[in-house]
């Protein structure tokens, strides 16, 4: 295959793109078909749900070091072959416990597939990474809502049906990589550990700033999470319909296909750090409010207040990683971004069911709210110091 000479934007939009439609026709139905179609219990649900998202975590590590290691066209390669490979096997093979074994399979893929997309990502040489990330995360986004809403449909009809249509979008994805994303962007070599106090001491920081990031992603993805899970019987307790619940991710997608273009528009005007962290204010925010959400129109608005903030953060964080390492680190940095999401992903469900055995669904808000405001205001405070620290330098 022809080496390209740079990596091209458009095309890691869409591999983004093909990846999440696969994907989105595949997560908002697994708890739910081992439990209704292979008649497990939902404790077991829930622990494949765990054991897919320990894959994706694995995924996500492997596909960061073999992009810094290894070959980056090969590691893009190798996940989408695994991911490609399990859903077209489930096709064929879908009883238990097969189901549960090519999901995690299909996880370890996908989250190869996610660390290479934003390491690609950060080597896109003719925007800006604050473009480049929401570029991609709006593809992300059009990827979920045409999943999401092609599950509903073709699931009445038949399960195969869901399984086949997703492996058409794996395999569009498999073309993608191997036809154009055969970039070896060469890599500086890395430098030896410099006695440069001041450098040295930089970069310290920057990566002590990296971990209070990640740190804070972890608790907004666990917030983010009860979103997928306890809240859909939250508000069916309430006497809200079911399909009302699920037509709330298709406003989201909507919302961030129309507003995320808005919010790029910002960037001449806004530090990304301060978009960023108003954003995750914002998102925050939506969580306490919903302790006073008692209709499908107070939950409608509080969706849409969580969306603005999910805009306005969500797609630069990869962009603030990226500006805060360097080259060799982009795959091993965007893999963290991408564990820590995973593991929010994988806690909050557990943690959810948790607090509302043992208390109410007002605890648990005010405590994802807490955990939250406390690692933002980690980042904002050591932000401040760094900020000082140049400042008193110059």
């Amino acid at each position: 295959m022809t080496k390209q000479k740079r990596v091209k934007l458009k095309w890691v939009a869409l591999a983004s793109l093909l990846n999440n439609t696969g994907a989105a026709f595949l997560w908002p139905l697994t708890t739910m078909y081992v439990h209704n179609y292979l008649h497990e219990s939902l404790t077991t649900a829930g622990i494949v749900m765990l054991l897919m998202s320990i894959c994706m975590m694995v995924g996500n590590y492997l596909g960061g070091w073999l992009f810094d290691h290894w070959d980056q066209y090969h590691t893009a390669v190798l996940g989408v072959t695994i991911s490609t490979l399990a859903i077209f096997t489930l096709i064929f093979a879908h009883g238990w416990p097969w189901f549960a074994i090519l999901m995690m399979l299909n996880s370890l893929g996908d989250g190869i597939n996610m660390t290479i997309v934003n390491s690609y990502g950060s080597l896109v040489s003719d925007h800006s990474s604050r473009y480049v990330f929401n570029y991609i995360y709006m593809a992300f986004n059009v990827g979920v809502v045409i999943g999401t809403l092609a599950v509903g449909v073709l699931l009445p009809i038949s399960v195969v049906l869901v399984f086949a249509v997703a492996t058409g979008f794996y395999f569009l994805l498999a073309l993608v990589v191997v036809l154009t994303l055969n970039v070896r962007v060469p890599l500086p070599a890395k430098a030896p550990r410099t006695k440069d106090k001041a450098a040295s001491g930089k970069h310290r920081r920057a990566l002590t700033l990296i971990w209070l990031i990640l740190l804070n992603f972890v608790t907004i993805h666990l917030s983010y999470s009860l979103w997928e899970s306890v809240m859909a019987v939250h508000m069916t307790n309430m006497g809200i319909p079911f399909y009302a619940y699920s037509l709330l991710w298709t406003l989201n997608g909507v919302l961030i296909l129309v507003g995320q273009p808005l919010v790029n528009k910002l960037s001449p005007y806004v530090r990304l750090s301060s978009q960023i962290m108003v954003g995750i204010l914002i998102f925050a925010s939506s969580f306490l409010l919903l302790i006073f959400a008692r209709s499908l129109w107070a939950f409608v608005l509080d969706f849409v207040l969580l969306t603005v903030g999910e805009m306005a953060s969500f797609a630069g964080l990869p962009a603030w990683i990226s500006q805060l390492t360097t080259v060799n680190e982009a795959g091993h940095y965007q893999g963290l971004l991408n564990i820590m999401m995973s593991i929010g992903r994988a806690i909050g469900p557990l943690y959810g069911g948790f607090v509302i055995d043992h208390g109410n669904y007002q605890e648990l808000f005010i405590s994802v709210f807490l955990m939250m405001a406390v690692t933002l205001g980690g980042v904002f405070a050591y932000l401040l110091r760094l900020r000082r620290f140049s400042e008193s330098a110059k």
